[in-house]
């Protein structure tokens, strides 16, 4: 990136006690065949040495910065917005401090974004437990579906690791930082944003690895089952028959994809 050039995009990373993880998701962001990013990791308050691992990476490559947050937030959806109200780019993409992206991501979304005419898009992903299993196939032709309201309400379908999307889409539609909606902020930000007519082109392609890892809350069922009628129950406009008809399809889908296909 040249200097006083604004960056394309913005890759924002929350990031919590993850210093022996976050390397490696530092350096598929820098191995990326899209060079003219930036990446804003803005931590959590962490306990462990995950801000001197960062700063590490900052001073070996200017286009990093990190910001240290002087307060826990309790979840990723405040530092996700203050790495969006920091970011220099057109466009953000999200990452979170443990997964992995595919060398072309960013190449192959925003040659998606530029033939569609888009201003959101995600992409496909693929679980992994160990870097060594980790695969990078060569992608040539772009296929890609869309995602709209109503497909998100029945069941998620956008990795939040593999969104790039409008910044000022974001601003207008940022990430509900109370604690109650930790772990369904992004599904809850992304219907607010499908609900106003804008479309997310999914790419097809397994461009996002995302580590599964013993304790996330998002590999409970039932607590994610609670949490996902939490979220329909109170969006505006929702009936409770249709709230648990949500909650149904969106963990019918969950335990057949993540657990029996292990990808989104």
């Amino acid at each position: 990136m040249m200097e006083n050039t604004l960056p394309v995009v913005s890759v924002v990373t929350p990031s919590w006690n993850a210093e022996a993880l976050i390397g490696k998701t530092i350096e598929s962001v820098i191995d990326q065949s899209f060079a003219n990013w930036e990446m804003i990791i803005v931590d959590d308050c962490s306990g462990d040495s995950t801000r001197e691992v960062v700063q590490g990476w900052c001073d070996r490559d200017p286009r990093i910065r990190l910001i240290a947050l002087p307060e826990n937030f309790g979840g990723p959806a405040g530092p996700r917005n203050v790495g969006v109200q920091a970011a220099k780019g057109k466009y953000v993409a999200f990452l979170d401090a443990d997964d992995i992206w595919h060398p072309d991501k960013l190449v192959l979304q925003l040659r998606l974004l530029e033939e569609r005419g888009g201003v959101f898009a995600c992409s496909a992903m693929v679980d992994f437990t160990d870097d060594r299993h980790i695969k990078f196939p060569r992608f040539e032709d772009l296929r890609f579906g869309v995602v709209n309201f109503n497909q998100q309400s029945i069941r998620n379908r956008i990795p939040t690791s593999s969104v790039i999307i409008l910044r000022e889409l974001l601003l207008c539609h940022p990430f509900e930082e109370s604690i109650r909606y930790r772990a369904v902020e992004d599904n809850h930000c992304w219907l607010r944003i499908l609900e106003s007519g804008v479309v997310c082109h999914k790419l097809l392609l397994p461009v996002l690895n995302y580590r599964k890892v013993e304790g996330q809350i998002s590999g409970s069922k039932l607590e994610m089952a609670k949490k996902v009628f939490m979220m329909h129950r109170e969006y505006p406009g929702r009936s409770l028959p249709a709230a648990l008809l949500m909650t149904f399809t969106h963990v019918c889908g969950a335990v057949y994809l993540r657990i029996f296909k292990g990808r989104m």
